[in-house]
C-alpha cells in the first residue's frame, strides 16, 4: 500500500470556544498546535482562521497572515489552506487570503448543500462570546453556496493562476459526480486527492455503509487516477479513519471535526488526536507518509513558491 497520509484540521468555522478551552483561535495558539501536530505525524495542516479577539470564523488575510509565516518556519508540513471558510461567507471572501498566501494546497468543496449547526446550541447554556449561539441557531436557513461557476472560479484563480492543488471536499455521493463533471471538462487532472467527509448535518452520515459506497463510486469514476481520505465528523471520528486506513485511503482528523479523543473527554490538542490515530495505523503495517513523500504523491509546488 502507499504511505499513509495523515491530514490535521486545526480550528475550523464550526466548533465554538465555549465548546472547549482547546480549541485555537488565537494566532500563537493555532501556528503552536499546527506545528506540535506536524511533530506528531501530520504531513498536511488543513487551515482556517478566526478573529483572535473572540474565536469567530475569519476569512481575513491578516488573520491567516498571523500565523503562515511562523508555521512555516517552524515545520516543512503542507500548508492546505480553506476555500470554504465558512458558510456565512461570499466566495470572493474565502478566497481572499488563498489568494493573497499562494499555497500548495487548498481544499475545494464540490456542491452546494445544506450546513446546519444548530442541533449543537441546546448543548451550552453559558457562552464566552456573545455571537456563538445565534451563529449556530441561524444555520438551520443556511445554504452552503458551492455551484459549478464557483468550483470553477476556484480553480482558475487558485489552481491555474497560483498552482495550488486540491483537497476536493466530498461530503455526499452527487459531489463525486460533480468531480467527474469537471475532469471530463479537462479542468481537473491527475492526481485527484479526495476528501469524503461524513457527520455533517446536510450531508452523508458517518456509517460504513457510505463510506463503502463512496469509495465504489470513485473507482469506477476515476480509476487509478486518485487518491481518497476520510474525516467523519464526531464520534466516528477514529473509527472511520481506522476503516479508511484499512481501504488503502489516508485520513484526517482534528479540533475542527471532533473535539474529543474518547466518549466524554475533550481532546487537549490536535496533535492528541494526530497521534492516536498513527498509533492505529502503524499497527495496521502502514508507515506514515513525510510532507515531502506529500509533495511527490500529489504533484505539489513546494513550500518555497508560497508566498507566506
Amino acid at each position: 500500500m502507499t504511505k499513509f497520509i495523515i491530514t490535521c484540521a486545526i480550528t475550523g468555522s464550526i466548533h465554538t470556544p465555549t465548546m472547549s478551552p482547546y480549541l485555537p483561535y488565537k494566532a500563537n495558539d493555532i501556528a503552536d498546535q499546527a506545528v506540535n501536530a506536524a511533530d506528531a505525524g501530520a504531513s498536511i495542516l488543513h487551515l482556517h482562521a478566526r478573529n483572535p479577539d473572540n474565536g469567530h470564523p475569519s476569512s481575513d488575510a491578516e488573520h491567516f497572515m498571523a500565523f503562515l509565516p511562523d508555521i512555516k518556519m517552524r515545520t516543512n508540513a503542507v500548508v492546505n489552506m480553506t476555500t470554504g471558510g465558512s458558510a456565512i461567507m461570499s466566495l470572493d471572501q474565502r478566497l481572499a487570503a488563498p489568494k493573497v498566501a499562494r499555497p500548495e494546497m487548498c481544499s475545494l468543496n464540490m456542491g452546494t448543500m445544506n450546513f446546519a449547526l444548530y442541533p449543537m446550541a441546546a448543548k451550552y447554556n453559558n457562552w464566552k462570546f456573545d455571537w456563538e449561539k445565534l451563529f449556530l441557531i441561524n444555520s438551520d436557513d443556511l445554504v452552503f453556496k458551492n455551484t459549478p461557476k464557483d468550483i470553477v472560479n476556484v480553480l482558475e484563480q487558485m489552481g491555474k493562476q497560483r498552482g495550488a492543488k486540491f483537497e476536493y471536499e466530498c461530503y455526499d455521493t452527487g459531489h463525486l459526480t460533480m468531480l467527474h463533471h469537471f475532469v471530463d471538462r479537462g479542468l481537473v487532472k491527475a492526481p485527484i486527492f479526495i476528501q469524503f467527509v461524513f457527520g455533517v448535518l446536510g450531508g452523508m452520515s458517518a456509517e460504513v455503509e457510505n463510506l463503502v459506497r463512496m469509495k465504489e463510486l470513485a473507482d469506477r469514476y476515476f480509476g487509478d487516477d486518485y487518491m481518497f481520505s476520510v474525516l467523519a465528523a464526531g464520534r466516528m471520528q477514529i473509527p472511520l479513519a481506522i476503516m479508511a486506513a484499512r481501504m488503502g485511503g489516508h485520513v484526517r482528523v482534528g479540533l475542527e471535526d471532533n473535539l474529543y479523543i474518547e466518549k466524554g473527554q475533550l481532546a487537549h490538542s490536535n496533535a492528541e488526536q494526530v497521534t492516536k490515530i498513527r498509533t492505529e495505523v502503524e499497527a495496521l503495517g502502514r508507515s506514515i507518509a513525510t510532507p515531502d513523500d506529500v509533495r511527490k504523491m500529489l504533484g505539489l509546488k513546494g513550500a518555497e513558491n508560497v508566498s507566506f
